[in-house]
C-alpha cells in the first residue's frame, strides 16, 4: 500500500529511462534465442546485468541526453526553400541584429546612468537606494529579453517580498535569470563565472543580495548555508531564487534537486519554465558554448519564446524528509512544465564516477559470471 505523501522508492526507479535494446535492431531483427544453437545477442545480455547496462548506455544514455542539444530538423532541403531560408538569415543577421545591439546597447547607457548615482550618493538611505536598485536591475533585464525579441508568458501571481519563502525552478540557462529578474528582483544563488559576468556579479547583481559559491570549494557549502538561513528570515530581503538541479538541463528532463533550499524550514514557491523551440534552443552548454556565443545565438534568433508559471507555495509534510519534499517538488514542476524526471545527479557532469560506485560495479560483475560458471 502507498502511504500518502512518501515517494515510491524501488531498485527499479533507474529504470525509468533505459532503452529496450530492441527498438534498435534493424527491422525485422530479433534478440531471442533461436533453436540452431548458435550464440545470439540475447544470450551475450543475459551473461550479466552489467553487459546490458553497458549496451543500453552506448545506445541511448539517459544521463547525457540531459544535457546534449537536439538540432531541429532541417528544413531548406528543397530548391524553393532554399531561398526563403537565405532571406530569412539575411533579415536575422544584418537587420534584426543590428537593431537588437542599438536596443541592449541604450538599455546599458539608461541603466548605468542611474544605477551608479544612485549606489553612490545613496548609501545614507537603505530603503530608499535598494528600492531604486531592484527597479533598474529589472529594467536592464527587460532590456535582455527586448534583445532577443522575447515573448514571455506568465503565469500565476506575482511574486512578493516576504519572510519565510524561497523559490526553486528547473534551470536550463543562465537567461532562466534574466527572465525572471524582468518580472521580479530575485536575490539569486548562483555559481561564480569569470570574464564580463563575473563583473556584473560583484558590482550590480550584489546589490539586489545575490549570493555565489564555486561548486569547487567545499567551504563555500557552509558560508552559503548560513547565508541563505539569514536571508530568508529578513522581511526586507528580495524574494531567493534557487535553481536545486545545480546545473543546466536540456529543458526536456529534470535531474535531481539539491536538498538545501528544502531544509531551510520555509515555504517552497515553484516556478516551471519551458521554453518553445520553434525558433532557437535556449539551453546553454557551459561546456561548449561561452555564455558570449550563447547570447549572440538569441539575438540572431527570430524569437525566445517560453511559458513561466507561478505555483501553489508547498511545505514539508509531517514525517516527510527534505530528499523526499525535494522530489515532491521536482516533481510538481516537472508535470507542469511537460518534463520528464530522471534519477541522476546533475553534478556528475563536472566529476568522475567515484571509487565505491566502481568497485560495486566490479563486484557485481565478478558475482553474476561466478554464477555463471557454477551453472555450467
Amino acid at each position: 500500500m502507498n502511504v500518502p505523501g512518501k515517494l515510491n522508492s524501488s531498485s527499479s526507479e533507474l529504470d525509468l529511462d533505459r532503452p529496450n535494446l530492441e527498438d534498435y535492431l534493424p527491422s525485422g531483427a530479433s534478440i531471442q534465442q533461436e533453436p540452431d544453437g548458435k550464440l545470439h545477442l540475447r544470450d551475450l545480455l543475459d551473461i550479466s546485468p552489467a553487459l546490458s547496462e553497458a549496451a543500453g548506455a552506448i545506445i541511448d544514455d539517459s544521463f547525457t541526453r540531459c544535457f546534449k542539444s537536439n538540432p531541429p530538423e532541417p528544413w531548406n532541403w528543397n530548391v524553393y526553400l532554399f531561398p526563403l531560408w537565405c532571406f530569412g538569415v539575411v533579415i536575422r543577421y544584418f537587420v534584426l541584429f543590428p537593431l537588437r545591439v542599438l536596443v541592449l546597447t541604450i538599455g546599458w547607457i539608461i541603466f548605468l546612468s542611474a544605477f551608479i548615482p544612485v549606489h553612490l550618493l545613496l548609501k545614507g538611505h537603505d530603503k530608499l537606494r535598494k528600492y531604486l536598485e531592484r527597479c533598474l536591475v529589472e529594467l536592464i533585464c527587460s532590456f535582455f529579453v527586448a534583445s532577443w525579441t522575447g515573448v514571455v508568458k506568465y503565469h500565476g501571481p506575482r511574486p512578493s517580498m516576504r519572510p519565510k519563502q524561497v523559490f526553486v525552478a528547473n534551470h536550463t540557462s543562465m537567461i532562466d535569470f534574466i527572465i525572471l529578474e524582468q518580472m521580479t528582483a530575485f536575490a539569486v544563488i548562483m555559481q561564480k563565472h569569470p570574464g564580463w559576468v563575473g563583473l556584473l556579479q560583484k558590482t550590480i547583481l550584489e546589490s539586489v543580495g545575490c549570493i555565489w559559491f564555486n561548486r569547487s570549494e567545499a567551504k563555500d557549502r557552509e558560508i552559503v548555508a548560513k547565508k541563505l538561513r539569514d536571508h530568508v528570515v529578513g522581511p526586507d530581503n528580495n524574494p531567493l531564487l534557487i535553481f536545486p538541479e545545480g546545473t543546466c538541463v536540456n529543458n526536456h528532463y529534470t535531474v535531481m534537486f539539491k536538498k538545501g533550499a528544502f531544509e531551510l524550514g520555509c515555504s517552497v514557491c515553484p516556478v516551471a519554465i519551458k521554453y518553445n523551440k520553434i525558433f532557437v534552443d535556449a539551453f546553454w552548454n557551459s561546456r561548449k558554448q561561452s555564455f558570449t556565443m550563447h547570447l549572440l545565438q538569441l539575438m540572431t534568433s527570430w524569437a525566445v519564446v517560453c511559458d513561466v508559471w507561478y505555483l501553489e507555495p508547498e511545505n514539508i509534510r509531517p514525517g516527510e524528509t527534505p530528499i523526499e519534499f525535494a522530489e515532491r517538488v521536482r516533481e510538481i514542476i516537472s508535470v507542469r512544465a511537460g518534463l520528464k524526471m530522471v534519477p541522476w545527479d546533475g553534478y556528475l557532469k563536472y566529476s568522475r564516477p567515484s571509487p565505491k560506485h566502481r568497485e560495486r560495479k566490479q563486484q557485481s560483475f565478478a558475482e553474476s559470471m561466478l554464477r555463471r560458471l557454477e551453472e555450467k
